[in-house]
């Protein structure tokens, strides 16, 4: 991506369009986009490669009793098929792929650098430039190694310097054949979910289970992302969000760099409500942090109505995607309107998407999702790209394989891919470039 404002061009060429085959409705505008604008889909290390057997999450997936309802085991298998998944990318149309390089590969015991995972990170890079798409490198996805998480995880200090010599390590072996990289996925998460009450009760099993990670690998403090010292993992991730950021661009001074968020559509329940003790609690910190970022990953799958002390359950009636969230595209425009007013900085959509298995559902979500992205971009918005999450159905944390996001299904016997409507559909968009 060149480094203009896409402001200049983001409302030039607009073309009058039918209405959607899928959805009917008034004829709309499309509109042309900057030529570099990022078109993807994205996929994580540890939901799609399965055997990440040195990572915080494989420990906690085989405990007795788990929070998961079953272990990630072999994913998607794409740590022996990932040409195949960055040649699908390129199938559907797309011109992007984001992928996460897991630090328990690269460093599965302290100190001990794997020199065929770097390499094998690499190749996934050069790999896209060669079928001329962009590859999106997260740097952390959540998962962290089994030692590292051992030793305190965020909790401790000593994790800054850490993560900023993996980092370091990562960025020399990865090359600059990438143009966009991000420190990490979701900081903000465990905030976020500490607002649903369903979440809050589930905290005290977590909780157990990290006591019971630690006795497994015979550690006295086992720190997963979700259940972390709050103040001490906030203060410091976003220190080692500042270290990954220097020591990356020292490497690859080039490289357009940022952090992604998770971002709903936060609305006001009418009467007494909590709205602006959640904003200052989930998402300021991290507005602050990004200030000296190239720009912010808006991560959105639908709004939260906040009451008194949490966020309330989805209307009665309301239709509901398979993790229990409200189906709302709609979300997607007023996310990237406030994160980009908040922090400064241009917007990527580094995920967006629905979790059902009635593909015709995702079609009409990235249609709706799109068209307020549109809107958004119509009203001053620098927004540089839009990639889908995901690429594949997969493993999905604590739901384990129960939900499908992807514009790919996968085979859980012999993990043979299958593209899904949704994904040429969106591909439509990216060929043509237009909204």
């Amino acid at each position: 991506m060149t480094r203009r404002n896409i402001l200049k061009t983001a409302g030039t060429g607009l073309v009058l369009a039918g209405a959607s085959p899928l959805l009917g409705g008034p004829v709309r505008v499309q509109r042309t986009l900057p030529r570099d604008f990022l078109w993807g889909a994205a996929t994580s290390g540890h939901q799609v490669e399965g055997g990440n057997i040195n990572s915080d999450s494989w420990v906690s997936e085989h405990l007795t009793p788990s929070s998961f309802s079953e272990p990630s085991g072999d994913a998607c298998d794409s740590w022996n098929r990932w040409r195949e998944d960055i040649a699908l990318v390129k199938r559907m149309g797309l011109n992007t792929y984001r992928f996460g390089i897991e630090w328990s590969r690269i460093e599965p015991a302290r100190g001990e650098w794997s020199l065929a995972s770097l390499a094998h990170y690499r190749a996934m890079v050069d790999a896209c430039v060669e079928l001329e798409l962009e590859p999106v490198v997260t740097f952390s996805h959540f998962t962290v190694p089994r030692w590292f998480a051992g030793n305190g995880g965020w909790e401790n200090a000593e994790s800054v310097e850490l993560f900023g010599r993996f980092c370091e390590k990562a960025a020399q072996a990865l090359g600059t054949g990438y143009r966009h990289a991000l420190t990490f996925n979701e900081p903000n998460l465990a905030a976020q979910l500490s607002w649903q009450p369903e979440f809050r009760q589930a905290m005290a099993y977590f909780a157990m289970g990290n006591q019971q990670a630690a006795k497994a690998i015979g550690s006295e403090h086992f720190a997963s992302t979700l259940t972390s010292d709050p103040a001490k993992t906030l203060a410091n991730t976003i220190a080692a969000h500042h270290r990954g950021r220097e020591v990356i661009k020292s490497v690859h001074p080039r490289v357009q760099l940022g952090l992604s968020l998770a971002v709903a559509d936060e609305q006001a329940a009418p009467g007494e409500n909590a709205l602006q003790r959640k904003i200052a609690e989930v998402y300021r910190p991290w507005f602050d942090a990004v200030d000296k970022d190239d720009f912010v990953g808006v991560q959105t799958y639908g709004r939260a109505v906040v009451g008194p002390d949490a966020d309330r359950a989805p209307a009665s009636g309301a239709e509901v995607t398979q993790t229990g969230m409200e189906f709302y595209p709609e979300a997607l425009e007023a996310t990237v309107k406030w994160v980009a007013k908040a922090t400064g900085r241009p917007i990527i959509v580094t995920e967006n998407g629905v979790a059902t298995n009635d593909d015709s559902r995702r079609i009409a979500y990235i249609d709706r999702a799109l068209a307020g992205l549109g809107r958004a971009i119509d009203a001053g918005t620098d927004v540089r790209g839009y990639i889908h999450w995901s690429l594949l159905d997969n493993f999905e944390w604590n739901r384990a394989y129960t939900a499908q996001f992807g514009l790919v299904a996968v085979d859980r016997k012999t993990f043979v891919r299958t593209i899904k409507p949704s994904g040429p559909h969106l591909g439509t968009y990216a060929k043509s470039n237009r909204i």
